[in-house]
């Protein structure tokens, strides 16, 4: 992917700046003072049963809150940082939050239908995974010329990594993850961007 320094992400993708913003924050502060993730997980984690019982709005903030360790929030929002300014410097910033939210309730419908009851997660991995469907979409589209063919290897490449992780690392939501990327190629194949 290509690289973005901070001062152009900021101007020409502020939601993108955002939602990093926002999420590194709540990261920090959360390991600084332990009770506030916990407090946090207690109202925004993505717990299927709570969801099911009305609590529909876990669907979005679970994209806030990641394990409390450094290297869930790094990869999401590194991927993030890698994948969502282009898309939303395409689509523009009204387009591509209600594409982050669209990808982050289809990650969690899939991961309240096709997991356990019971289950709780925390993590953007849905919504990330639609940016990496918005991207395959692109690169389907534009196949079968040299631009397209060298983003589908790449794309195939970390899809495939992508679909191996869950076999070596235990809890992952590797449910989140199909429905996040199968909204964001169906999203991105509609905007055509």
């Amino acid at each position: 992917m290509v690289a973005h320094s901070p001062q152009r992400c900021v101007s020409r993708a502020p939601v993108t700046t955002g939602i990093v913003v926002v999420t590194v924050v709540i990261h920090l502060l959360s390991w600084l003072w332990p009770p506030l993730w916990e407090q946090l997980f207690e109202i925004f984690s993505l717990a299927n049963r709570l969801v099911t019982d009305g609590q529909w709005w876990r669907m979005f903030t679970v994209t806030l809150l990641h394990s409390q360790g450094v290297m869930h929030v790094a990869f999401n929002m590194l991927a993030l940082y890698n994948l969502g300014p282009q898309v939303e410097q395409g689509l523009g910033p009204l387009r591509f939050g209600l594409l982050w939210g669209a990808c982050a309730v289809a990650g969690s419908a899939f991961f309240i239908f096709l997991g356990d009851p019971n289950a709780v997660a925390v993590g953007a991995s849905g919504a990330v995974f639609g940016l990496l469907g918005v991207w395959l979409a692109s690169a389907v589209r534009r196949r079968k010329t040299p631009l397209g063919r060298s983003l589908l290897k790449q794309l195939g490449f970390w899809l495939v990594i992508n679909a191996a992780l869950p076999l070596i690392v235990p809890n992952l939501a590797w449910e989140a993850h199909l429905g996040g990327l199968l909204a964001g190629f169906g999203l991105g194949w509609i905007w055509r961007r």
